[in-house]
């Protein structure tokens, strides 16, 4: 076989969760070149409206849906009406995710359970709705957003954190349990990417110099900038591919280098 064509997802289905914008839609928008179809879902019409204009300027077909990742049921609905208008689904993208920056003694048990609601347990919820059917046809892509949050602590993200650090293990462990199935699960590991998420940490300052935090990810970074979300369209594709399949279990940074830097030695 054609070593490049097992990087082909043509006539896949994804589902990619949470691709309204950043870094969801342009795993999306990766996925529909490389062949697939795509789907994706939205908690609300406004944002679903918005999201099917912005596929439609990049020239992609897209199917939206309105669903809450949170609630199971929502989720078994969702994944039944894409197999019956899509296709049985062949990747799972788990993005959609949240971050709540506050001290962590200043933090509610609300907000701490919101952010591991939304960031671990809906991968677990939307992982387990697509499992029977990888099971059955034997063969699936399952891949969880992580972060350097996954391996690192920060100050005011002791939830975010928590569950990213809890999805690095809910990978493993769907690797673990079902690669006899020809199953992989695997995760990207984002470094600190260019959203509208990151935006309010890289807001020119009054006086015209950049965000504090601007500077220190630039300054712990190799490459000396922030990610884009085309930097993570190639490792998306490789992990949604024949490529990977005999990788399982893994995570895939895509950091600049952050985690392999100590930084520079203060002057």
């Amino acid at each position: 076989m054609d070593s490049m064509k097992k990087f082909s997802l043509e006539n896949k289905v994804a589902l990619v969760t949470g691709a309204a914008y950043g870094i969801g839609f342009a795993i999306a928008e990766a996925y529909a070149k490389a062949g697939a179809k795509i789907a994706f879902n939205c908690r609300s019409q406004e944002h679903l409206d918005t999201a099917l204009a912005n596929y439609k300027a990049k020239g992609i077909q897209a199917k939206g849906y309105i669903c809450d990742v949170t609630e199971e049921d929502q989720v078994k609905a969702m994944v039944a009406d894409i197999e019956k208008e899509l296709g049985p689904i062949d990747i799972l993208v788990n993005n959609a995710g949240i971050i709540k920056r506050i001290p962590m003694t200043e933090m509610t048990v609300q907000e701490f359970r919101q952010v591991v609601d939304i960031d671990l347990n809906a991968p677990f919820i939307v992982s387990k709705a697509v499992l029977p059917g990888m099971m059955e046809r034997r063969q699936g892509k399952i891949i969880n957003v992580c972060s350097m949050m996954s391996e690192l602590g920060r100050e005011t993200v002791s939830a975010y954190a928590a569950a990213k650090g809890g999805l690095k293990m809910l990978t493993r462990n769907i690797a673990s349990e079902y690669g006899e199935y020809n199953i992989q699960c695997n995760g990207i590991g984002p470094g600190y990417i260019a959203t509208p998420q990151t935006a309010p940490l890289r807001e020119i300052q009054p006086d015209g110099s950049r965000h504090p935090f601007d500077q220190f990810i630039i300054s712990k970074t190799p490459a000396a900038r922030w990610g884009e979300p085309e930097d993570l369209m190639g490792p998306a594709v490789f992990l949604a591919s024949e490529a990977s399949d005999f990788v399982n279990g893994q995570i895939l940074y895509v950091d600049g280098g952050i985690l392999a830097y100590i930084g520079k030695q203060p002057k």
